[in-house]
């Protein structure tokens, strides 16, 4: 699909996307991204549903979505660039995603975030979990250890 605004467009065409601007990015400036390798950005793109910001040709944004197209989505690895922030392409993204899974029917998607929650809220109508004494996560035990994780526990090594 394909969204466009003035100068900007979002396009889930995966053969436009510039790995080497989204693995900069996840690696140097998202904190849910550290120690990623550039093997492993390409395979979490290549098994989701992926939205390229782009200013002109050069892509100054990104998301992407794991999902099974009907019951199940997780958004993920969202971002724009700093020098393209401000100017809602944030809220547009979150926006042009949302209508791509209900237009697919998705029923449930859900996203994890440290400091956006106001933007998912009021652009995605996204909500602390619904019944979250029936929900359960796991984290592999192995990066509770490491240094580079989000998941580290404080002291812990």
């Amino acid at each position: 699909m394909i969204f466009i605004k003035g100068d900007f467009q979002i396009n889930t065409d995966k053969e436009k996307l510039q790995i080497d601007v989204i693995h900069r990015y996840l690696t140097g400036e998202a904190y849910w991204a550290a120690g990623r390798t550039r093997e492993m950005t390409e395979k979490t793109i290549e098994h989701s549903l992926c939205f390229g910001v782009y200013h002109h040709d050069q892509q100054i944004g990104f998301a992407r979505v794991v999902t099974d197209y009907t019951i199940f989505a997780y958004l993920c690895d969202a971002f724009i660039l700093s020098t393209y922030q401000g100017q809602g392409l944030g809220k547009w993204l979150t926006e042009a995603i949302l209508q791509v899974l209900d237009h697919e029917g998705v029923s449930w998607a859900m996203l994890a975030t440290r400091d956006a929650h106001e933007l998912y809220e009021v652009y995605g109508g996204f909500k602390k979990l619904f019944l979250p004494d029936n929900w359960m996560g796991r984290v592999n035990p192995q990066l509770l250890r490491s240094p580079v994780s989000e998941f580290s526990v404080p002291g812990e090594q």
